[in-house]
Parts: structure tokens; C-alpha cells; sequence
């Protein structure tokens, strides 16, 4: 038992430093849940601290030492910086503080099974649809997810059976604090490489987390570096999926629904289990859905009951969600943020039916977008219209001297503002009626769909 797993079992007290974070929110509403006193700060207005604060826990835009008040234990975020007020405080204080993956293992050990489902890409939207189909084929699974899902209202929930859900992210190997029973691998792509610094060392990451997995390693077994990961591993008890009949779960004859939403016959060990129609669009997520297929029903639930809670499934919060329609005008949001979700997100935007495609991008990270430079290029340009934002550094200081002006100089015809509201204005004046406006990336980006939003529902 770790110092953090002790302490839970005495503390009641505990004060977030940045709680209105994806990681962050979902967990402090499980321990609101358990009857823990909560408190948090941010910087930062958004969704999730209106979330928070409806809970009843009481949250302080600004961080300074007072916050810390009379917590016995505090949990912040892997992107605050050292020399944070409130982090400092509570350490000269005494009072034990923990980065969030601490906490994050801490829980998962709380659980007698824990489904952990990492991966470069597809995470949240995988997580989500195995919470989804668990919940309605009766399971009360409790869940810690990277975006709201609608059924829940929430990233996270708090059910009656031993049985955690979770999305489990590898940056900075956080997710080796986890104790899955199940470890589901969606995928493994270069990212993060300013911490990893090699594939080789990505890979192998991974490796340690299906070594983690007590029960069974569950994994797209048509990805090279996935199934690469997977074989250095400890499992024995090893479940794949793919679109080859190599795999355990495989998809056949797919097609799609108004020209971008799949359906498919699911097929398990060369038996046809069924027809699978899925309301979220692009081929990628026909791979999301064997996944959570395969895990749901490792877990217990009924085949027929998560293949058919599928065709209500419509995706989770900021993962190509329909914001509204205003003018004859679609405005959507989306969380991708790396060359590869964006190509995916971006080409199933184009097969839809509408004349133009706006891709409005917030780079995320200077390292990011530095070393993928010429990808982030390439897949933009599969958009109509490209309008992009200045950088978000996040936990970063520009030592790469990057800036969203050399990216937009590799795409002709793009522009770039300095600001949301100059952003949201110029869409405004350009876009037209039977166009589709996405704005893409895990910053704050969905503020500027917000604003444009806002400038619609005045001129009404």
C-alpha cells in the first residue's frame, strides 16, 4: 500500500489545484461522490468548474496560498508549474501533496476490476462507449472518462459495482500508476516524443502497462507497434480486434450511413455475431468499437445488449459534437490535437454532405508542434477553409521558437489570428450557409465555436 493509499483511508479533506482539468474533474466527482470535502482552484472559466460548482464544491478562479485552507491532503495537475502558491503553501505547511496520478492510482485500487484503456488516439471516445454499453446492458460500472459523457452528464460517476472504467493517458508514463485488471491498447503513434524522446521508449511504456493488467490485455492486433508492445509483455491472456479475420473481434462488410457513419457485421472468431450501426462518424470508429465490444463483454455484459446500445451512443463531449445549426450553418467541436486525429476527424467531416468544411485549429504545445510541423500541414489541407489560433504552450516555454505562423506558410490559403475574437469574427463574415465550422484541438479552442455561437443568436 502506497503513502497516498493510507491516507485516503484517514483524510477527509482535500483541495484540487487545478480542478477544472479533464484528468482532475472526474475525479474529484467520485470522491465528492464517497463523502469526501472537496475544494478547488483554476485559472481558468470553462464547463467543467460550472460542472464542479453545481456538485456543491466550492472552486476559486486564481491561485493563491489562502486556498489551501484547513485540506489534509492536496492533488494538482501535471502542468502546474514548481513554483505554484498554493503547491508551495501546502508543502510548507506539512500537508501532503500528490501529482494527479497518484491520486488517479490510488482510486483504481479502490475497485476490485479496473478497465484502463490507453492508447495515442481514441481514448475518451473508446471510454465512453464501453461506459455507455456497460450502463445499459446493467452493469453499474463506476467510470473516470477524458469527456463528458451524455448519458452521465459527467466525466465521472460513481456506481454499486466493483467495476472501474477509466481512460488512461501515457504522457509522462502517468498511466503506469494505475492497477488495471484489464488493460485495453487502442493504438500506439508518435506523440509526446519531447518526454519519450524515441519511439522505442513510447513502445515500451506500453509494454509496462499491459505488464500491469492482472486479468487480460485486450488490443488492436492489425497495429504493428501495438501488437510489437504487447509480445515484450507479461500477459498470457491476450484478446485482440481489427478489420482482419486475425483477429479475435473483426469487422466485416462495412459501410456507412449519410456518407461518413459506419455500420458493420461484428465478427467474433469467424462467427457472425450481428450488424453494429454506429452514430458517430468515420472508420476509425468502427476500432473504438471493437474494443469497447470486446472489453464490455470480457467484463460480463450481455453481446446483444452492448450491440445494440451502440446505435445510441452519439460520441462524447468534444469528440465531434454538433454545437448547433445557425444560418443553414453547422457548428461542431472536436478534441484532436495530433496530425493522426485530425486526419481521421477531418476526412470524415468531408464525406458529409455539406459544400465546405472549416477547420478552425489551436496548435497545442510548442514541441508538438515543432516536431510534427510538416504532418499538422499536410492533414490541415484536407479542410476547405483552414483558420488557426496562436499556439497553446500549456506547460511549455517556447525554447523551439515555433509560432502558428510557420505553420500557416505551409498551408496555402489558411490564416491565423491572435485572438478568439478576431477568430470569431472573421468566421462570421466569411462562412455561409450548407458550410461546416469544426474547431479542433484540447485547449480552449471550443470558446471560439461559443463566440460564434453568440454573434448568430444576437443577429436573430
Amino acid at each position: 500500500m502506497t503513502e497516498i493509499d493510507r491516507l485516503l483511508d484517514t483524510v477527509k479533506r482535500i483541495h484540487f489545484i487545478g480542478i477544472g482539468g479533464a484528468g482532475m474533474c472526474p475525479l474529484a466527482e467520485i470522491l465528492h461522490q464517497k463523502g469526501y470535502q472537496l475544494s478547488g482552484s483554476d485559472n481558468n472559466e470553462s464547463d467543467t468548474l460550472n460542472r464542479i460548482r453545481k456538485l456543491g464544491i466550492p472552486v476559486v478562479l486564481g491561485q493563491k496560498a489562502e486556498n489551501i485552507g484547513d485540506a489534509e491532503m492536496v492533488v494538482f495537475t501535471a502542468a502546474l508549474l514548481p513554483d505554484n502558491p498554493e503547491l508551495c503553501a501546502a508543502r510548507e505547511m506539512g500537508v501532503p501533496t500528490f501529482e494527479r496520478s497518484k491520486l488517479f492510482g490510488a482510486v483504481t485500487r479502490k475497485f476490485g476490476n479496473c478497465i484502463g484503456v490507453c492508447g495515442t488516439h481514441g481514448k475518451t471516445t473508446t471510454t465512453s462507449m464501453l461506459t455507455h454499453m456497460l450502463l445499459k446492458a446493467g452493469v453499474d460500472t463506476s467510470a473516470v472518462i477524458g469527456g463528458k459523457l451524455p448519458l452521465i452528464g459527467a466525466n465521472g460517476r460513481v456506481g454499486t459495482d466493483d467495476l472501474l472504467v477509466c481512460e488512461a493517458c501515457e504522457f509522462a508514463n502517468t498511466f503506469l500508476d494505475l492497477s488495471p485488471t484489464v488493460a485495453v491498447i487502442l493504438n500506439i503513434d508518435a506523440d509526446h516524443l519531447e518526454f519519450f524522446k524515441t519511439m522505442d521508449n513510447l513502445i515500451a511504456s506500453f509494454t509496462k502497462f499491459a505488464s500491469l493488467a492482472r486479468d487480460a490485455v485486450i488490443y488492436n492486433g492489425d497495429d504493428e507497434k501495438t501488437v510489437r508492445a504487447v509480445n515484450a509483455s507479461t500477459a498470457t491472456n491476450r484478446i485482440t480486434f481489427g478489420f482482419t479475420d486475425q483477429n479475435d473481434w473483426y469487422a466485416e462488410n462495412i459501410g456507412f450511413n449519410r456518407g461518413a457513419f459506419p455500420y458493420f457485421d461484428l465478427m467474433y472468431k469467424g462467427e457472425n455475431k450481428g450488424r453494429v450501426s454506429l452514430n458517430v462518424p468515420g472508420k476509425h470508429n468502427v476500432l473504438n468499437a471493437l474494443a469497447a465490444i470486446a472489453a464490455a463483454v470480457n467484463a460480463g455484459a450481455a453481446l446483444d445488449k452492448c450491440v445494440e446500445s451502440l446505435s445510441s451512443f452519439g460520441g462524447a463531449g468534444r469528440r465531434f459534437e454538433i454545437l448547433g445549426h445557425y444560418n443553414g450553418i453547422t457548428i461542431a467541436d472536436d478534441y484532436a490535437h495530433h496530425p493522426a486525429e485530425l486526419k481521421v476527424t477531418l476526412e470524415a467531416a468531408k464525406k458529409m454532405e455539406y459544400d465546405r468544411v472549416w477547420a478552425v485549429f489551436q496548435p497545442f504545445t510548442f514541441s508538438r508542434t515543432y516536431m510534427l510541423l510538416d504532418d499538422f500541414a499536410d492533414v490541415l489541407q484536407i479542410a476547405d477553409k483552414v483558420v488557426m489560433t496562436e499556439i497553446m504552450g500549456s506547460r511549455e516555454v517556447n525554447t523551439y521558437d515555433i509560432h502558428t505562423a510557420d505553420l500557416a506558410a505551409k498551408i496555402p490559403g489558411s490564416v491565423w489570428f491572435s485572438t478568439f475574437d478576431t477568430v470569431a469574427q472573421y468566421l462570421y463574415e466569411n462562412v455561409k450557409s450548407g458550410d461546416l465550422v469544426i474547431t479542433l484541438g484540447c485547449g480552449d479552442v471550443y470558446k471560439v465555436a461559443k463566440k460564434l455561437i453568440k454573434k448568430y443568436t444576437e443577429a436573430e
